[in-house]
């Protein structure tokens, strides 16, 4: 493994919940067995359950070092993963996110629900506005994320970004095809 200096982590953003379509779930372990076998370090929230802990554990099967954050709300709640490389507990979502902002190289988004999303917007927000320049890469699992496809289309066709702006998030069909975009942008 990399020296933890030099490690690239991988930010992924993905549910917790569990009772999920089992390609969602593949999709996960997928990506992780995937980051940790392309030397990639792994950021997310911390969770042990659902996708989250799914990603988590196949990247730790492969090797990688993965760091969680979760606040003591949610550690409270859902639990916390207790076998990460590091897990940070912390006081409030917005420190949560911006920590793995700050350690991230990059941002893969698998399927999930309104936290999910509120994290992509906001990455997509911040890449809009220079406050980062990470590529921000959303895996298409069973065409899941087709409606936001459109939502983006319309957001540029009807002017509320820039045209440029269409394309601050990509689009890769499998995990796999996730791993080459992000080992091309980085």
């Amino acid at each position: 493994m990399l020296e933890e200096a030099e490690t690239k982590y991988i930010c992924v953003y993905c549910g917790a919940a569990g009772d999920v379509n089992e390609a969602y779930k593949q999709a996960a372990r997928d990506l992780g067995r995937l980051i940790g076998e392309n030397e990639f370090g792994l950021v997310y929230g911390g969770g042990r359950l659902g996708l989250m802990g799914i990603v988590a554990d196949a990247s730790l099967e492969a090797k990688a070092h993965v760091v969680g954050y979760i606040p003591y709300h949610l550690d409270d709640r859902e639990g916390a993963h207790s076998g990460l490389s590091e897990l940070h507990i912390v006081d409030s979502m917005h420190t949560r996110k911006m920590n793995m902002v700050k350690k991230a190289s990059a941002f893969v988004v698998l399927p999930g629900g309104f936290g999910t999303l509120d994290e992509l917007f906001e990455v997509i927000t911040w890449r809009q506005l220079n406050l980062h320049e990470n590529p921000i890469i959303v895996l298409n699992t069973n065409s899941y994320w087709e409606p936001l496809k459109a939502i983006i289309h319309n957001v540029a066709d009807e002017n509320f970004c820039k045209p440029l702006h269409r394309d601050i998030v990509q689009f890769a069909s499998t995990p796999q095809h996730a791993i080459d975009m992000l080992k091309e942008l980085l």
